[in-house]
């Protein structure tokens, strides 16, 4: 989580002087998770899917995080999903790179969610797998190390490893058309250790480690058109205490949406977002722009700053 994540980079950025093992969280973090769920479960069916039936998606985000340091965790997404009306199964591509100081993270990933049961209108349980291939990199020159030499066998490494993602999730149909969704995911099945030596045998690695999430939410209707959305996000890394982010979003109509939030690790989240669909004359699609951000309030600690995220999304009825 957050802790973890900044022992790596602080790590990388010479704080700490030297680290021989580094162990932390190599899957980003989101702010409009929700806008994202497919990164974090493969099962999962998207919003758009859900509320609208719009079948075809496609969407690219954008986050800065803890801006207060220098070299501090950059990621970018792309995804694209169809629902097939003939399966009842999902299949999508999505792409990540990711870069902390010296360090990152390049994969593409296919992945399919196969209903393994229920009824498409009430109520389903998905399973959902994807798999991939992710190029890791350290540009070794840029890391400072307690000892001059420690390390120079290259300027840059580069290490290709298959990725491997599990989940299931699950939908259902209460009254009044409000919908509660949720799942349990481990986005990173396959655990494996980065090792890159000196001439030396000097050893300086990288450990990936398996990622556990659950979440849940519901889609509560006040009226017709407009809706409130708790959501609850659950992280867990083995050696780290469990996070939760906690987050309520309120949308107008199909014209704009707001939330917060906040999250055991110290951290406010705001949200806000338009569908700008009727406004390009899309009527009968979802043209959907998003902004997100983090700050830090806890009182003890390092600062993190703060974290800025955009996310834009164009879906469809794909099968028109």
């Amino acid at each position: 989580m957050p802790t973890l994540y900044l022992r790596f980079a602080f790590c990388l950025l010479g704080i700490f002087y030297y680290c021989s093992l580094l162990m932390a969280q190599q899957l980003p973090l989101f702010t409009q998770y929700r806008e994202n769920h497919s990164f974090l479960n493969p099962a999962t069916m998207n919003n758009d899917l859900l509320l609208y039936e719009y079948k075809l998606s496609a969407g690219l985000s954008y986050r800065s995080q803890w801006t207060s340091f220098n070299n501090t965790p950059v990621t970018q997404t792309a995804r694209v999903e169809y629902f097939s009306n003939k399966t009842n199964n999902t299949f999508g591509f999505q792409m990540i790179n990711d870069q902390t100081g010296p360090t990152g993270l390049t994969g593409g990933y296919v992945r399919a969610a196969y209903l393994l049961n229920g009824d498409d209108d009430r109520w389903g349980i998905n399973l959902g797998l994807m798999g991939g291939l992710v190029q890791y990199r350290i540009k070794i020159d840029e890391i400072n190390f307690r000892d001059d030499g420690d390390i120079v066998a290259a300027d840059q490494a580069t290490r290709w490893y298959p990725d491997f993602g599990i989940g299931l999730y699950f939908y259902q149909t209460l009254n009044y058309g409000d919908r509660l969704y949720g799942g349990i995911s481990m986005p990173q099945v396959f655990g494996l250790n980065s090792v890159f030596e000196d001439d030396n045998k000097e050893a300086f690695s990288i450990n990936r480690v398996r990622h556990y999430y659950g979440m849940l939410g519901l889609y509560k209707y006040l009226n017709e058109q407009h809706f409130l959305e708790p959501s609850i996000w659950l992280k867990y890394v083995p050696n780290a205490p469990i996070q939760a982010d906690f987050n309520l979003r309120f949308q107008y109509n199909d014209v704009f949406w707001m939330g917060g939030g906040v999250s055991t690790s110290g951290t406010l989240h705001i949200e806000v977002g338009v569908l700008a669909g009727a406004l390009f004359s899309l009527y009968d699609r979802h043209l959907k722009i998003g902004y997100g951000f983090d700050h830090t309030f806890k009182n003890f600690g390092p600062f993190y700053g703060s974290t800025h995220e955009v996310n834009i999304t164009y879906a469809f009825d794909g099968s028109r």
